[in-house]
């Protein structure tokens, strides 16, 4: 017999790049967080009306304008904090508003987190914690939360099922992401699942055994 989860999780893929928006909650407190607000504020505010959640915190895993646009919005309306990215992250994030234009999006605002983040810091949500990761490589200053006791994690745009980010953007470096997800994110064990900036969950396992880009044979081990 497992012990019940102590983390609520919905993921709301919003803007026309479908970037997964996810709505955390811890199930005993009902605090709550939007990870990665890129957009669609008046859908994403009831979605966490409708849950009955206390959106406490605003977490940001990177600057793109698809996981970040709505962030300023969406912790004014609510009047809590930001926190996340990782500092080096600054130059995605004083770019938002030209990336709006340049993709049609709505205009967005730029925004600076109440809290950088960086390796080994810890985010508390109720009674959950999310120990963070600095995973550098799709950009600069990209940031995993990790839920080692609920076996999840929220990893933007470093990995995904079957695939890995993109490097070619300015300031990516793909032996940076290669390191982030195979010397962080692997170790911390094949049964954790994990929430995508797009696409559907997987699992670190189901990656390091069958990604063609980053898992073990990919890479020549084993």
């Amino acid at each position: 017999m497992t012990d019940e989860p102590t983390i609520n999780v919905r993921i709301l893929p919003v803007t026309p790049f479908q970037q997964n928006c996810s709505l955390v909650w811890c199930r005993k407190t009902m605090q709550g967080a939007f990870v990665d607000p890129g957009g669609e504020t008046e859908r994403l505010i009831a979605q966490a009306e409708a849950e009955g959640v206390k959106v406490v915190k605003i977490l940001v895993t990177h600057g793109h304008l698809d996981h970040a646009s709505a962030v300023a919005d969406m912790a004014d309306h609510y009047g809590v904090p930001i926190e996340g990215p990782e500092r080096a992250e600054i130059f995605w994030i004083d770019k938002i508003v030209e990336q709006a234009a340049e993709y049609g999006f709505p205009p967005a605002r730029t925004f600076t987190p109440d809290r950088w983040l960086t390796d080994g810091d810890k985010v508390g949500l109720g009674e959950l914690e999310f120990d963070v990761f600095h995973c550098p490589g799709h950009t600069p200053g990209h940031v995993v939360f990790v839920d080692a006791s609920n076996r999840v994690a929220f990893v933007g745009d470093v990995l995904f099922q079957g695939s890995i980010g993109r490097t070619d953007f300015p300031r990516g470096n793909h032996a940076d992401l290669i390191a982030s997800i195979r010397e962080k994110l692997f170790p911390l064990g094949d049964d954790i699942a994990f929430v995508p900036g797009h696409g559907p969950v997987s699992t670190f396992g189901h990656e390091r055994a069958s990604n063609p880009h980053v898992g073990d044979r990919a890479r020549g081990v084993g």
